[in-house]
Parts: C-alpha cells; sequence; structure tokens
C-alpha cells in the first residue's frame, strides 16, 4: 500500500511540474504578451513566484519518491535471492529527472532573480530578456519531461 501511495504522489508532483510547463509555455506566456512590459512582466514574476514554488515541492517529492521505490524493489529483490539491475526505463527516468532539477535551480535561482530584479528596478528590456530565458529553459524542461514520460510508459 505504501508503495501505492508514493507512485501516486510521484506521478501527482509530475502532472503538477509538466503541467504547469505546458500551461506557462504554451498558454500563459502567449496571453500575457499582449500586455505592456509594465504589465506583463510583474505579472510573470508573480505567476513564477507561486509555480517554482510548487515545483520546488513537486521536485522534493518526485526525487524522494522515486528513490524509495528503487531501494523498495531492490530491497525485495535482494531479499528473495535476486540481483537488482535497475530496469533501462528507470535509469532513464532518474537521469532526466536530476536533468530537470538542475535545469529549474538554474532558472530559479539565477533566471528568475533576473527577472525579479528588473522589475524591482522597472527595466522591462531586462525583465524581457530574463523571460525569454527563462521561456528556452522550460522549453527544455519541458522536452526532458515528455522525454521522461515516454521512458515510464513505453517498453524499453
Amino acid at each position: 500500500m505504501l508503495y501505492a501511495l508514493l507512485k501516486l504522489a510521484h506521478l501527482l508532483a509530475a502532472i503538477v511540474w509538466v503541467g504547469g510547463m505546458v500551461f506557462a509555455h504554451f498558454f500563459m506566456r502567449p496571453a500575457a504578451m499582449a500586455l505592456d512590459p509594465s504589465a506583463r512582466i510583474p505579472l510573470m514574476v508573480a505567476v513564477l513566484k507561486r509555480f517554482f514554488a510548487a515545483v520546488a515541492v513537486a521536485a522534493a517529492v518526485m526525487l524522494a519518491s522515486g528513490l524509495w521505490m528503487v531501494g523498495r524493489v531492490a530491497k525485495a529483490t535482494v531479499q528473495a535471492g535476486g540481483a537488482f539491475a535497475m530496469p533501462l526505463s528507470w535509469t532513464i527516468m532518474a537521469t532526466l529527472g536530476l536533468v530537470m532539477i538542475a535545469i529549474f535551480g538554474h532558472i530559479r535561482f539565477a533566471l528568475y532573480k533576473r527577472l525579479r530584479v528588473a522589475a524591482a528596478s522597472g527595466d522591462w528590456a531586462a525583465g524581457g530578456r530574463a523571460l525569454a530565458s527563462i521561456r528556452t529553459w522550460v522549453g527544455v524542461n519541458l522536452a526532458l519531461g515528455v522525454a521522461t514520460v515516454v521512458a515510464a510508459v513505453l517498453p524499453l
């Protein structure tokens, strides 16, 4: 039962993260582009602040639940006298997940900081450049997130 609950938490966290990137990239940003930079940039600062807090929780939940699930299967396999070899799909998921967390760290702690500073000083051009960088890296993370889902679902 615990394994199933952790797998559910893992999946829900992935939905929050990947779904949030889809929303931000394909719906929020294009709609916000109709706004003047003096309105658009503070709006994006506020939206991203909330989203990044949710992603931080989602990443922590996915990391902890993923490690626990792998450890649980490895322990059960060894206790049954077998040799544990992590399936390729799990290895791909874990690797891509760690890369995504690293990219998120860059977005959150470097690029978002530039955006906040630009918004606070009213430097809309710098804010636009920061948002463009964030958009690029969110696109990369979104592609990695989709690849991770593919690895989880399709037999490898």
